[in-house]
């Protein structure tokens, strides 16, 4: 046996207080791994319940459950990005957001299985049987954009102009850009999709902004051009995420919502409810993660060229 690796193995349980002999000695014992266990598909693939009997629901539900996944992949990289404990040189740091770059390619790209690859007839029956659920309800996309930006780039300026000068960072949440979505606007009061929702999920948002209001991706790109150490390559890529993710992305988004729901130019609801044209056009709600990175110019167009 390799003398030099069974050094190595011994310092490593000796420095945890373990017995390397005890280790030794299990490894006898272990199982091969099998692939199916290791990235568990058959749990995977018996995660797709659908509530209709129109076979392209299946479609629906996988679909989102990817992006989710896709999702957990960029919420990885985030909270390596933000840990202030994790030492991050310039190298890593643009690496992180390169892959975060990619991932976002992926979203958009995929966004061409719902746009293509639901039948017209079939999801305008089965979309029925799920109100008041919505994709506005995903935690995770709220929890990537508290992770890139502060809570104020969040609020659209007809939203800042109704808060209060003095207002707290909790209440900031009564003013964000996804309230618009979750309002009945025939009585003002919040839908069941927005009440569900903060009830869920509220509490850990209002943490999570508060954890990471000194050291989100903003606030460090903010630090990094104070200290003249934000690199062409890194601002580039931070850019290319904000346009991806605020710009890009919710476009394929309302192209694939104007498919199904912009029936002989007449708009159906969506299954929250919301006012989904203005609600997913970037234009209206100007999601922006770093405006410190985007000209005056950029940003009084922001997404006008969709």
């Amino acid at each position: 046996m390799n003398t030099e690796l069974l050094k190595l193995i011994y310092e490593k349980y000796q420095a945890n207080n373990q017995d390397p002999e005890t280790f030794l000695k299990g490894v006898i014992h272990n199982k091969p791994v099998n692939y199916w266990e290791y990235v568990e598909v058959n749990t995977l693939l018996s995660l797709q319940k659908t509530r209709t009997g129109f076979k392209d629901e299946f479609i629906f539900i996988v679909y989102h459950q990817i992006t989710e996944l896709v999702l957990r992949l960029i919420m990885h990289e985030l909270e390596q990005l933000t840990d202030p404990e994790t030492k991050k040189d310039d190298a890593v740091f643009a690496d992180k957001v390169g892959r975060i770059d990619r991932y976002t390619d992926l979203l958009i790209g995929s966004f061409s299985i719902m746009n293509k690859g639901l039948d017209y007839d079939q999801y305008n029956q089965f979309r029925l049987s799920l109100a008041p659920a919505s994709g506005f309800q995903s935690a995770q996309f709220r929890l990537i954009e508290l992770y890139c930006t502060g809570i104020d780039n969040l609020i659209n300026e007809r939203s800042k102009a109704l808060m209060p000068a003095d207002c707290k960072l909790e209440d900031k949440f009564n003013y964000v850009y996804w309230q618009e979505a979750g309002m009945d606007r025939n009585t003002g009061k919040k839908t069941v999709t927005l009440l569900e929702f903060e009830k869920e999920y509220l509490p850990r948002f209002i943490q999570t902004a508060q954890k990471l209001e000194p050291h989100n991706l903003y606030q460090q790109s903010l630090k990094m051009e104070r200290e003249n150490k934000l690199t062409p390559e890194l601002r580039e890529a931070l850019r290319k995420l904000d346009h991806k993710f605020n710009i890009a992305w919710p476009m394929v988004h309302l192209e694939t919502a104007h498919t199904y729901l912009a029936q002989k130019g007449q708009p159906i609801a969506a299954t929250g409810g919301s006012h989904w044209v203005k609600y997913l056009h970037p234009k209206y709600q100007r999601r922006i993660f770093f405006p410190n990175l985007w000209s005056e110019e950029e940003l009084a167009n922001w997404a006008h060229e969709g």
